[in-house]
């Protein structure tokens, strides 16, 4: 429950170069003393604050992020989970000048990665990092020699990536399994999508769809390959799951100390 300093800037300060952390990017001195590094160039990555114009501004060849998208599919803050909750087969990452707009910028360089049906939040967010990480660099290279001409985003297709709800977490379970599967693999790690279970509540961490059918919520199978719950429209095998304060767990060890017979139901 302490602040930890990340690993850029732990490398940053082994380095002797500055690290600023503003609580708002709105004040004038905090404009001033990005002016007076002289930086030609500012990256932005996974950060929290809105960029005024007038910071936008400061360098020669302004401001460049790293959008984990397609743009213009999935502007905004939670684009990875919300390409995995639409079932989308393909991601990728977009270099784009930063604007006024809510990632509505001139896209530099792009490139796309499928989704696997094995990808979580976390998994597809590594690759993603490793694919962000190699093109900034070239985006870097390309406009220092003038050779990355932007291009602007199309009118069509442009979608919103909310950033996610707590309350999105709960599993429904009259809805498709397949759609389950899919909230499953967005909130991991985080939220967790959340069932209640008897008198409490668990995290469903993986499950895979399987053509069973019953009353949705209901415990068709119960054993160490997995706990079949039907779904609105299939069932969902889980397969590995955690009860609140306790341990991730796959299903034979959590059914040794928490049995659960077919016919008992999971609750949304």
């Amino acid at each position: 429950m302490k602040p930890v300093s990340s690993p850029v800037k732990r490398l940053a300060l082994e380095n002797l170069i500055p690290v600023l952390q503003p609580a708002s990017l709105k004040e004038a001195t905090t404009a001033e003393t990005l002016r007076a590094t002289g930086a030609e160039l500012m990256v932005v990555a996974a950060y929290g604050l809105i960029l005024p114009q007038a910071v936008l501004d400061i360098p020669r060849l302004g401001a460049i992020n790293i959008h984990a998208s397609l743009l213009p599919r999935w502007r905004g803050a939670a684009p990875i989970q919300r390409a995995l909750l639409a079932g989308d087969r393909e991601t990728g990452v977009c270099i784009m000048q930063m604007a006024a707009g809510l990632d509505t910028g001139p896209v530099l360089l792009s490139e796309s990665l499928p989704i696997s049906d094995a990808d979580n939040a976390q998994t597809l967010h590594d690759r993603l990092a490793d694919l962000g990480a190699g093109l900034v660099v070239t985006a870097v290279d390309s406009l220092e020699r003038g050779e990355c001409p932007p291009k602007a985003q199309p009118a069509e297709g442009a979608t919103y990536a909310a950033k996610v709800d707590k309350m999105e977490a709960r599993i429904d379970w009259t809805r498709p399994a397949v759609e389950i599967w899919r909230k499953v693999r967005a909130f991991n790690p985080h939220p967790g999508a959340v069932s209640r279970l008897k008198e409490g509540e668990v995290k469903i961490w993986r499950a895979v769809p399987v053509p069973a059918s019953g009353a949705p919520g209901v415990v068709l199978e119960s054993g160490p390959r997995g706990i079949v719950v039907a779904c609105g429209e299939g069932s969902l095998r889980i397969e590995e799951l955690q009860r609140a304060g306790g341990k991730r767990l796959l299903p034979g060890d959590f059914l040794s100390g928490h049995p659960l017979a077919p016919g008992e139901r999971f609750g949304n």
